[in-house]
Formats: structure tokens, sequence, C-alpha cells
């Protein structure tokens, strides 16, 4: 690792040092605080010998007086001098082994100075046990050094200095332990924080995803809190940072292959809560806004969400359709954005798996191909069920959801074998929910409008149409209840898609006052020939009628006879270009 990856991890773990230092210097400063007080009393002594007359003598009694300090030094913490001071002083709540463990004596070399320390969480008490304890270590010194035959002793101890009150405790340091603590909490926060970092399985970078899935990511959604209340975007009007990188996900879905780029896209992850449905509507969303008509189908039919999002009727959809108890013309629904439509999951059924693996779901899929220039489909995740499976292999291919610091390597590398084995292409990963802090695309989107936001703003108001204008009619309440007889013919009735231009012709728009009006809970009955217009040319007729096939390796000498698409392109009024055009 160099010193920008430990740069990288602190960054995107500064948490985990931040509360290891925090936790290390409160456990430092908690410490100090219920430790209990010690003061230290000091004494000093002198030994000494007889000495001669001539120099050798006195180089011999000093170098005895240095070798009886090392002794000196043993006996002053053992045990019987301090039973002895105990005895003295008359303290027997103190054993002899406590007191001996209070005692330290050290000697500096060459020298014949003692310096003897007593603590004690009393300061009188300390100071009286040190020079209590000098005195008796002086008469035992004498009995020790005395002949038996009463000459004189042949070493001296003198209390040269005795002890004095003591005025501040020797523990705890408060200053220095919370130092200590400092230093030892950031210190081991980012030894935490790295062995996270290597710890960590999750994808967090586009590298990983595109080593795992084996193709190139044509999305980094990043995270906005927004999302969380409304998770569909009114691209229109919306120049934020995941609206930005939905818009260049749009361009880069139509570079997959430019001659035949794929149209029926089904939006799946590994796991639940990843993401998958809010991108799949707004991925449907900025393809409309581009001019195509897309319709969005929820064909996660175990737990469907897309109608929740756009405000559409959940009643009927693609299972009654695939069940063959209503006409996919009646269950078709406009949504209030231009361009787009949504095919509900209707009645959970009990069986999913088997209705998207039938045949007539296949037919579904082409049957909305042919109407619509792109089928965007939201699918279940892939390893809890196999129903993104089966609908990858029907449609196009599939665009696989990463999230970020969520999704683990494991998981996402299962995911793609799951589609791997049934031989459905993976036309593309996205990696969403990407942190905005320390990552520019977010800011950058955002800089670029705000920096003359206060000069084109008055233009602005003058030559979009409102967004009022641009929107279609809202979504229909819920119908009445449909009788059965009605429901045969309502269903029998043959309705047109959404409406196509012709060839060199713009498609036009109907102004908003001529949206089709919501109908009443008596009048709507699921008859989606009231709602659409009637299509002068369908999407087959523009795109081909020859299936979306994955990119394979060519030489120069079998050059590609495809024909160039010429996507259709929202009409310019003559009032201006509205403000949430693309750039």
């Amino acid at each position: 690792m160099e010193v920008h990856d430990y740069l990288r991890i602190l960054q995107a773990r500064w948490k985990i040092v931040a509360v290891t230092t925090v936790v290390a210097v409160l456990a430092a400063l908690g410490a100090s605080l219920l430790t209990t007080p010690q003061y230290e009393a000091k004494t000093r002594l002198f030994v000494s010998t007889s000495s001669g007359a001539s120099v050798q003598e006195i180089y011999q009694g000093n170098l005895f007086s240095q070798q009886r300090v090392t002794s000196y030094t043993e006996l002053l913490e053992g045990t019987t001098l301090a039973q002895r001071t105990l005895d003295k002083l008359g303290l027997g709540e103190m054993s002899a082994v406590d007191l001996a463990g209070k005692v330290t004596a050290s000697s500096t070399p060459d020298t014949v100075l003692i310096d003897t320390a007593v603590t004690d969480e009393s300061p009188e008490r300390a100071r009286d046990l040190a020079n209590a304890l000098s005195d008796e270590f002086v008469v035992m010194a004498r009995e020790l050094e005395t002949p038996e035959d009463g000459g004189p002793p042949t070493a001296r101890v003198v209390v040269e200095q005795y002890a004095a009150t003591p005025s501040a405790p020797v523990t705890p340091k408060t200053t220095r332990n919370v130092a200590l603590g400092l230093a030892v909490g950031v210190l081991l926060g980012i030894a935490l924080a790295v062995l996270r970092d290597r710890l960590d399985n999750t994808i967090k970078d586009r590298n990983a995803v595109e080593e795992l899935a084996g193709t190139g990511v044509v999305g980094v959604i990043p995270l906005e809190k927004a999302r969380q209340e409304e998770p569909a975007i009114v691209f229109a009007d919306a120049n934020s940072g995941d609206a930005e990188a939905y818009r260049e996900m749009r361009t880069n879905l139509q570079f997959l292959e430019v001659d035949n780029p794929p149209r029926a896209i089904v939006i799946t992850s590994s796991l639940p809560g990843e993401g998958k449905t809010t991108t799949a509507v707004n991925l449907a969303l900025v393809l409309a806004e581009a001019g195509h008509s897309v319709v969005l189908v929820e064909a996660d039919l175990r737990r469907p969400r897309v109608t929740k999002y756009l405000g559409s009727l959940g009643d009927a959809g693609l299972s009654n359709v695939l069940a063959h108890t209503a006409a996919l013309e009646d269950v078709l629904q406009p949504t209030r954005f231009d361009g787009m439509w949504v095919l509900a999951a209707g009645g959970l059924p009990p069986n999913p798996s088997e209705l998207l693996g039938s045949a007539h779901a296949r037919e579904v899929i082409e049957d909305l191909r042919s109407r619509f220039d792109y089928v965007i489909i939201d699918a279940p995740p892939l390893l809890p069920v196999t129903d993104a499976a089966i609908l990858a292999n029907i449609a196009d291919g599939a665009l696989l959801i990463a999230r970020y610091g969520k999704t683990t390597r494991e998981q996402f590398a299962r995911a793609v074998g799951n589609l791997r084995a049934v031989n459905a292409p993976v036309l593309g990963t996205i990696l969403a929910l990407t942190p905005t802090k320390g990552r520019g695309t977010a800011y950058e989107y955002r800089y670029y409008y705000s920096s003359d936001k206060d000069g084109a703003a008055p233009a602005a108001a003058q030559t979009s149409t409102p967004a009022t204008q641009r929107v279609g009619a809202p979504a229909p309440t819920a119908p009445a209840a449909q009788p059965a007889a009605q429901a045969q013919t309502t269903a029998s009735a043959p309705v047109e898609g959404p409406a196509r231009p012709q060839n060199g012709q713009h498609h036009v728009e109907p102004p908003a006052t001529q949206a089709h009006p919501a109908p009443s809970n008596d009048a709507y009955h699921y008859r989606a020939a009231e709602q659409f217009p009637p299509a002068p040319q369908p999407a087959s007729e523009r795109y081909g009628s020859e299936p979306y096939q994955a990119p394979q390796a060519s030489s120069a000498a079998e050059p590609l006879s495809r024909p160039v698409v010429h996507a259709p392109r929202r009409p310019v009024n003559d009032s201006g270009s509205e403000s949430g055009e693309e750039r």
C-alpha cells in the first residue's frame, strides 16, 4: 500500500479513527479520575566507613562503602525493616508486606548515597513512614556492621536528608495519561481502519465491478437524499447529480451497439435494497426525456414497487395478461410523464417463475417491443429467486446493479453466474448509491449549473415551457369493479400503442390542454382505446424486427452491414428549448 491508499482509507473510515481516539481518551481520563491519589515522601542516606591514614586505605574504604550501598538497597526494601518500622509507629492495620511494597530504594552508581521513597494515600503518613524507616535502618545497619567482640562497626549509615510532607500526589498524572490515551487512540484507530478496509469485501469502485462482471460500467449513480422521498426524477427541471448520471447512462446505453442497440432491458440486482426499482423508473424517465416512447414493466411479481413510486394503478397488469384474464391493451397505463407508459404487476400470483417463463411471456415482451422504442423491465433480485434470469433470457439482456458499500464481491459474482448459466447477456453494470464526498461527479454537475444560475434564470423563465405544459394527464384513479361480460367486450377491442412519427416527420406532442383526461371510476374499465392514440408507425418498422444480439468479436474482413438508426428527438417549439433539455 502507498501513501495515497492510507489517505483514502482515513478519508473513508475517519469515523473509526475518531471513535477509537475518543474512547481511548475517555478511558485514560476515567482511569485517572478513579485512581486513588498517592503521595511520595523521600529521604537520603549516606554510607561511610572508617578512613585510614594513607591514600590506599582511603580508596579501599570508599570502595567498600560502594559495595555496602548495593546490599543496603536490598535491605531497605525487605520485610524485616518494614516490620521494625511498623512496630515503632504502632501501625497494626498495615502488614510488613504492604509496607515493603510501598518502599523504593535506589542509588546512583559510583556513589555512597541511597535515595529512599515511601508512597501512601496520606501525605502525612507517607512522611512519617519514610522518616521512621530511615531511622530504623541506621540502627539496623549499626547492629549488622558491629563485630561480636564489641569493636567499632566497619560501616556507618547516616540520614543525610529527612522527608517533608508532600504537597501534590505523584499518581495519577492526568495530563500525561490523557496525552498517552490520545496517541494510543489515534494509532489504534488507524490500525483498525486499515484492518477493516482489508477485511471489507464489498464493492466500492468500478474496477471491481468490471472485473467481476466482465463488462463495462454504464452508469455510476450518486446518492441523493431526495430520492428517499421522491424516487422518480422530473428530468425536465432536474439538474442534480443523479439526474445527470442517468443522462450519462442513457448515452452509454445507446452506444452499447450503435447499429442495433438493446431495447428490451432487464434491471436487476443481487439482493433487495440495492436500488434496482428506483434505477428502472428513472432510466425509463430519462429515455422518455430524449423523445423515445418507453414502457416500464413491473415484472417483480413478488414485491412490486413501480406503481407505488409512480402513483399508478396496480389492480391489473402483467400477471393478468400472462394468466390470459386480460388483454395487454387493457392494462397499459399512461403516466404523468410524456412518452412513458407502465405495465403494472397486477395481482400477485402463487407461481411467478412459471408465468414469467411461459411462451406467452415471450410473446408479451415481443409485442411491447413492437409498440415502444424501449421496454424497461423491473425484475426481482437474482440471488433469492430465478425470475430475473428468466426475463433476461427473454429480453435483450440485463443491467446488473451493485450498491456501493453493501453488495459483496461474492454476491455480485454469484449474480453474474446466474445470468451466465442461462446464456443471458449482461449488457453492463451500474454502481448505485455512491457517496458524493470525495468524488467530483455530483459536485461538478451542481457547480456547472449553479455558476450561471443568476444570469440564466431570467432567460430561462422567458424561453422555457412551464412544467405544467409538459406533463400529460394524471394517472387514473382506481377503477370500479368490472362485470365479467363487459370485461370480455372490452378485452376484444383492438387498441394500438403510443403514437409513432412517420418517416421524415417529427413526433408532435399534444399540448397540455389536450392531454387525455383521467376517466372516472365508472367509465374507466381498463379501456386502453380511449387512452392511447393510434400508432402511425410501429417501433418494429423503425428499428427493424431483428432482435438484439450481443456484440461479438468481428474481423476487418467481415464489416457490419446493419443500418444506422436515427433516433427520434423531442420537438422544439417556437418558444425555445425546455429548461430540462440536455445540453
